[in-house]
């Protein structure tokens, strides 16, 4: 295994090479941070669209150089017409996964890129929006090759997304799949960039592509309408924080699972196991995921509408008391809700000021809804089948309402100064993913290359596996296996080392004094690091 790359002064990292591309040239212009991640965030979304797009939702955590940390939130809520009561005159007994129907949800993500770069420019930032853009543009225009990961992807449902308004002559090739390689142009979707470039972010929601957006939802009969455009607007949302060892962990609050992040490492942490690799090291994990998860499934829904603070369960007190439930002698039975399913995309940036980014973006399912609008080349997210068609459920559809999230960046901050960001993507395994290599880095002195390249597991379903079992890639040890066996887990081996299922993740870490930051993306992704 090569050395984690290391760069003298800033560096990002992102599942596509040229996303890292877009954010390091950003980067040699004199942008700081978040105008890279903004840079990245319209490039990953051209050149990687089965895990994302502009049509999705996004999350941002922000580190000043001062030590604030900010939330970005950029999810959008459901329309006006996203009604139980029209779902059941169209006869759906549970909201449908692939179409217009499951268009009906905003997408925030425009929305928070705009959020982020006034904040950006509050800190110095002073790049044009075309320049941040630039990439993005052409390559849309011009096209790329498709990526080895979107080629290998057998999508949910496939027939289905196939035959969704559009999607044929956007994504396939004479009816099938782009093979790896093949050059795929998105000319109406270079369209929609220049004119974001030209008129302004805002234009998305409130301008003539909102007219044109709205319009093709209209036609298509989509519940999403001109004005919930218009009445979307991102928000500032202070982060969930937990004290660990010697460093404070941020994470997303609801409508994101982010308390189930800090849950897992809050319990694990507790678990005092030494040695890591181990049976009881991921046994530990395993059960902290358990834990971390009822409660998560109890509490997380809208911002607006929560019952309970989530931060009440980040209590060293209430960390105490889950961590005595957990048996290291015994697997837990510990029922899950049906889980979030995702296919997204995380990125992270740090600049020469120490200014530090983590940021996640998606359209959910792969492909998102599959819906993609004419005139705007937009795909976008079926972010809404989170919600359920049952008013009593502690996510009910309702109009205005913001779906339950798996999107989750992470933030860390350690008391000699290193500021880290990092996160993956993976649905329900995005706090699993998490904690795995956090825990490697922080508890047990990995790289981070090592941290992120290591085998893991999923405990629960995921992406084309719907059994409730702890999923495994290949080089684990043999005898861990038997052992986590031996201790009550059903475990599934996957039949491959780097398995897309188990989460494309990254790390950057800054270290202080030198300045110097290390960076590195997942080898199961077609990414990578770049830097100054």
């Amino acid at each position: 295994m090569s050395d984690t790359p290391v760069f003298a002064s800033a560096a990002v990292a992102a599942p596509h090479h040229l996303a890292a591309r877009a954010g390091q040239t950003v980067l040699a212009q004199g942008g700081n941070a978040i105008e890279a991640m903004a840079a990245m965030a319209a490039t990953i979304a051209v050149v990687y669209p089965h895990m994302n797009g502009i049509g999705g939702d996004g999350f941002w955590l922000v580190r000043e150089r001062g030590g604030r940390v900010r939330g970005i939130e950029a999810c959008g809520p459901a329309g006006r017409l996203a009604t139980i009561a029209r779902y059941r005159e169209k006869g759906y007994e549970t909201l449908p996964s692939r179409g217009p129907d499951a268009a009906l949800t905003v997408a925030g993500a425009v929305g928070g890129w705009r959020l982020a770069l006034d904040l950006a420019q509050a800190l110095g930032g002073r790049l044009p929006l075309r320049t941040l853009l630039a990439d993005a543009i052409a390559h849309a225009r011009d096209g790329v090759a498709v990526s080895p990961s979107e080629a290998r992807y057998v999508p949910k449902e496939l027939d289905t997304l196939h035959d969704q308004p559009h999607f044929a002559r956007t994504f396939l090739d004479d009816g099938k799949p782009f093979a790896a390689g093949a050059v795929r142009r998105l000319p109406v979707l270079a369209d929609t960039l220049e004119q974001l470039a030209h008129a302004g972010l805002d234009d998305f929601y409130r301008g003539d592509l909102a007219r044109e957006i709205a319009a093709d939802l209209e036609r298509l009969d989509a519940p999403v309408t001109r004005a919930d455009l218009a009445a979307y607007a991102p928000r500032e949302r202070a982060p969930l924080s937990l004290r660990r060892r010697d460093a404070t962990l941020y994470n997303f609050p609801p409508p994101t699972q982010g308390v189930a992040a800090l849950l897992i490492l809050g319990i694990f942490e507790r678990l005092k196991v030494a040695r890591p690799e181990t049976a009881a090291h991921y046994h530990g994990l395993i059960e902290a995921t358990k834990r971390a998860f009822a409660i998560r499934d109890r509490i997380v829904t809208d911002f607006d509408r929560l019952a309970v603070d989530p931060a009440h369960f980040l209590t060293p007190e209430r960390l105490d008391r889950e961590a005595a439930q957990v048996d290291m002698a015994r697997a837990a039975s510990v029922p899950l809700r049906n889980p979030g399913e995702g296919d997204t995309v995380w990125m992270g940036a740090i600049d020469g000021d120490g200014l530090a980014v983590s940021y996640i973006q998606s359209i959910y399912w792969e492909y998102g809804s599959g819906t993609v609008l004419p005139k705007t080349g937009i795909h976008w997210q079926n972010r809404g089948t989170s919600f359920s068609l049952d008013p009593n459920a502690v996510n009910p559809l309702e109009p205005g309402r913001r779906p339950f999230h798996t999107l989750i960046p992470a933030l860390a901050c350690f008391d000699d100064g290193r500021v880290m960001a990092y996160g993956s993507m993976g649905g329900d395994g995005q706090p699993q993913f998490q904690a795995q290599i956090f825990a490697r880095y922080a508890d047990y002195g990995m790289s981070p290359l090592a941290a992120v390249d290591a085998p893991r597991l999923l405990y629960g379903r995921t992406w084309g596996a719907e059994s409730l079992s702890v999923k495994v890639e290949d080089r684990f040890d043999p005898a861990c296996i038997a052992a986590l066996r031996s201790l009550g887990h059903e475990v599934e081996e996957l039949g491959g080392a780097y398995i897309d299922s188990l989460g494309h993740a990254g790390m950057i870490v800054r270290h202080p004094g030198n300045g110097r930051v290390e960076a590195v993306h997942d080898p199961r992704s077609d990414g990578g690091s770049a830097g100054l």
